[in-house]
């Protein structure tokens, strides 16, 4: 009998690598256009973990940490928030945009999924930890 490679829910294995992977080439393209339009490597800087506000619910319970990190780390709002910016022709959101989702993709890399109400070592990549196995 094999013994699982994680034991909480999550991607395992090979589809983890590669999704781990596509979380790093989201940053490297985030980076790429954030470059290309000549923004402000300081102000990337200096807004680059400001998803991780998102963290402050497991200062509540585990519920509302799942639901505020993952409301803070999955691509929906910076790319509802981007097709609005582009549709009232409001660029002066774009560099804070790709900031977030190059931000999402750094924690994606790193093995951060988003999270299960279960714990916030729970992610849809795994569990994380140095204990993870």
């Amino acid at each position: 009998m094999t013994q699982p490679l994680s034991t909480s829910p999550g991607s395992v294995g090979g589809l983890r690598i590669v999704l781990r992977l596509e979380g790093l080439s989201i940053l490297m393209a985030g980076c790429w256009v954030y470059h290309f339009y000549q923004f402000s490597w300081g102000q990337f800087f200096l807004y680059f973990f400001l998803p991780d506000i998102g963290l402050l619910g497991y200062l509540v319970n585990s519920k509302i940490g799942a639901f505020s990190y993952n409301l803070t780390h999955s691509y929906i709002l910076p790319l509802l928030l981007g097709t609005l910016a582009w549709a009232l022709d409001a660029p002066t959101f774009t560099p804070f945009i790709i900031i977030w989702i190059a931000h999402i993709g750094f924690d994606r890399a790193l093995g951060y999924g988003l999270k299960y109400t279960t714990g916030f070592k729970d992610t849809h990549l795994g569990r994380i930890g140095w204990n993870r196995l």
